[in-house]
């Protein structure tokens, strides 16, 4: 009987996950018994995913302010430093800039508007218009910010941010200056050691920095990069994709996980025989249209996958077949000159007209943001998502 469902997502439940815990088995036994109590099957080329959080969790990938205070003093030397381009939130930065602040003696604090890094807002750009200002060349102080557009509290959190984050700098110990720039040579005349907090852009953001005369110009990703006192670290992505866990301690990104998703795919297999395709995934790489912010503050959206995620989507556009090499056709005969054209599509389609407006993105982004929609970030106690049908055709 033909098939008559394409891809469907599922989340799985799972036990609260704690240090040391085995996900290999907790993964495998979750997807198994909710295909048993739902009625579905498990198929060849079935992706399941596992959230980051708990893959960070099982590995007790945590660490201390402390611990961050004393890897910045050590590699910015303790004194005055620029603390550039983080993002305005509570869950992902503040804590981490509270660290920073105790690892220092002053934090020139330079935010980049009229929003940050992921969309979070500090102005509007109506209101840059009204006010005459150039975001691209002017450089603001907090008295004249303050001057030209008073306070601006986050329309979903109710903070103003400017406000929240001088304030936890000051409480941290550390003596702090607040300027707004989006040039990130703008911190130099104020410090020449700087600690840029972009996640996407920071490798150029670096490069102009020592360009331009930084002594020290070090990344997000350069903290927290080795253990400190045992603590927990994230060898590439340092404190890149961390998040608030307690008042005084950061959940980092995950470590080294390819032997879990290799372990899990080969768990599944010998226990149903299919060979399914395992992921671990992070912030969907997706921008809300009102709210407009683009929901990818991890430094990617999958740190690992098994081979078969590898790669983009070679797929035709179907209406772009009907309304054009097919406009003549209609019904059965339609449906039979597509089907046979997509069992004819070439491996590569790159420059093929019939390919154009399909998603131009890697599977694991595409897969990924599919996961972090169906998992959401709350209470629904789903950290694996099941994902069938996503390599499925008009032919399948």
């Amino acid at each position: 009987m033909e098939r008559r469902v394409g891809t469907v997502s599922r989340g799985i439940r799972c036990p609260i996950i704690r240090k040391g815990d085995n996900l290999v088995e907790i993964v495998t036994d979750s997807v198994l018994e909710a295909a048993q109590s739902e009625g579905f099957a498990i198929r060849d080329r079935d992706v399941v995913a596992v959230t980051e959080s708990i893959v960070a969790r099982a590995q007790g990938n945590y660490a201390t302010v402390e611990a961050i205070a004393e890897d910045v003093r050590t590699k910015l030397g303790g004194g005055t430093i620029g603390v550039i381009f983080p993002i305005l939130s509570r869950n992902r930065f503040a804590i981490c800039l509270r660290g920073i602040a105790m690892g220092a003696s002053k934090v020139v604090l330079m935010l980049s508007y009229p929003s940050d890094e992921v969309g979070n807002e500090l102005v509007s750009l109506d209101q840059l218009d009204a006010a005459g200002v150039n975001p691209y060349s002017d450089v603001l102080t907090l008295e004249k910010y303050r001057e030209l557009f008073g306070e601006n509290k986050h329309p979903f959190t109710g903070v103003d941010y400017v406000d929240y984050y001088g304030k936890l700098i000051q409480e941290a110990g550390a003596e702090v200056e607040i300027i707004f720039a989006n040039d990130c040579r703008s911190i130099l005349p104020y410090t020449k050691k700087v600690l840029h907090c972009d996640i996407h852009t920071r490798v150029r953001t670096k490069r102009l920095l020592m360009e331009a005369g930084a002594e020290v110009a070090l990344g997000l990703d350069n903290i927290l990069n080795g253990p400190i006192h045992g603590s927990g670290c994230n060898e590439e992505y340092g404190l890149l994709g961390s998040n608030k866990s307690t008042e005084d301690t950061v959940k980092l990104f995950p470590r080294k996980c390819t032997g879990l998703v290799m372990d899990i795919q080969k768990e599944i297999l010998d226990r149903t025989g299919k060979h399914v395709e395992v992921m671990v995934y992070g912030d969907g790489a997706f921008k809300d249209p009102v709210g407009k912010i683009w929901e990818l503050a991890d430094p990617c959206v999958s740190p690992a996958s098994t081979p078969g995620l590898e790669g983009t989507p070679n797929e035709l556009k179907l209406k772009y077949l009907a309304d054009n090499d097919f406009g003549n056709l209609s019904g059965k005969e339609l449906r039979e000159a597509i089907s046979n054209r997509i069992r004819e599509k070439k491996e590569n389609l790159v420059g093929d007209m019939a390919s154009q407006g399909t998603t131009p993105r890697r599977l694991t982004d595409l897969i990924g943001s599919l996961c972090d929609l169906t998992s959401g970030s709350g209470d629904k106690g789903t950290p694996v998502i099941l994902v069938q049908g996503y390599f499925d055709n008009y032919v399948s």
